[in-house]
This record gives structure tokens, C-alpha cells and sequence, in this order.
């Protein structure tokens, strides 16, 4: 019996690829903390830490192919989260 849904098999030489990419912005990371970039530094990281979790809800997490309502959904989340830390920053800041 089948329910109507595709299954999607991604190949193992993509997720090689993919393993091997985050490998090298995690030696990126650790290279931008060796830099003197003051402030940036900081900046530099969370972009890259962003990037990295990118891909592995991406590829490893299989949401590159799913529909539109679960994307929707994991964007709703993130941007709740971001909310929320966003609101603590700002309660640590002011007190």
C-alpha cells in the first residue's frame, strides 16, 4: 500500500561533500578566532555557525526536500527562537 508520499534517498558521495564542507567551516571558525578582527570576530562566527546549521537542516535533516508547510514551519520556529534570544539580549543589556 502506499500513502501517496515521494521518498527522496540522497547519495552518499552528497553527504560526503556536504560532511567534508562543514569539516572546513569548523576549521574556518577555529582560524577567524587565531585573527585580531575586534568586533567581527564575533560577527564571523555566527555566520558561519549559521551557514553550518544551513546545511544539516538541508541536507542531513532532508528539509531541502520537503514542502512548503513544513519550510514554513521550521522558519516560524527559528524566527521565534531568534525572538526570544533577541528579547533576552536585550533584558541582560538594560539591567
Amino acid at each position: 500500500m502506499t500513502s501517496g508520499t515521494e521518498h527522496h534517498h540522497v547519495s552518499y558521495g552528497k553527504l560526503t561533500a556536504v560532511w567534508l564542507i562543514l569539516l572546513a567551516l569548523t576549521a574556518l571558525t577555529v582560524l577567524i578566532t587565531r585573527i585580531d578582527l575586534g568586533g567581527f570576530k564575533v560577527v564571523g562566527a555566527l555566520a558561519i555557525a549559521c551557514l553550518k546549521s544551513g546545511l544539516v537542516i538541508a541536507f542531513f535533516m532532508h528539509m531541502k526536500y520537503e514542502g512548503r508547510l513544513l519550510r514554513w514551519l521550521l522558519f516560524l520556529a527559528l524566527l521565534t527562537l531568534a525572538i526570544f534570544i533577541g528579547l533576552t539580549f536585550f533584558d541582560v543589556l538594560y539591567r
